[in-house]
């Protein structure tokens, strides 16, 4: 049985904010949208559309294909760069107004 292409997304943007170190809030203000709007998105309420998973795939470096392919193709194309490393806190991501808090 396969999941449908909604679940792959959504396994692929839980998978490389783990993989990357990032919160919903981080990967909201790089897209330009609000956290909830990204939780929502990651729950199922709303949908993912095509400008999204272009924008995701671009925020992370990677080809929107391999985002579409699910969690571990989207995960082993997040450049190394991009990665949180074993023993480093999670990324904190500058707030859209660059002010350090």
């Amino acid at each position: 049985m396969s999941i449908g292409l909604e679940e792959r997304m959504r396994s692929a943007v839980a998978a490389l904010l783990h993989a990357a170190g990032e919160s919903q809030a981080g990967l909201a203000s790089a897209l330009g949208v609000s956290q909830a709007q990204v939780s929502r998105r990651q729950s199922g309420v709303a949908a993912w559309s095509l400008t999204d998973c272009e924008a995701v795939a671009a925020h992370y470096g990677i080809d929107v294909l391999d985002l579409l392919a699910g969690p571990t193709r989207a995960t082993e194309a997040l450049p190394v760069t991009r990665r949180r490393l074993p023993g480093r806190p999670a990324a904190r991501t500058a707030p859209a107004d660059g002010a350090v808090r």
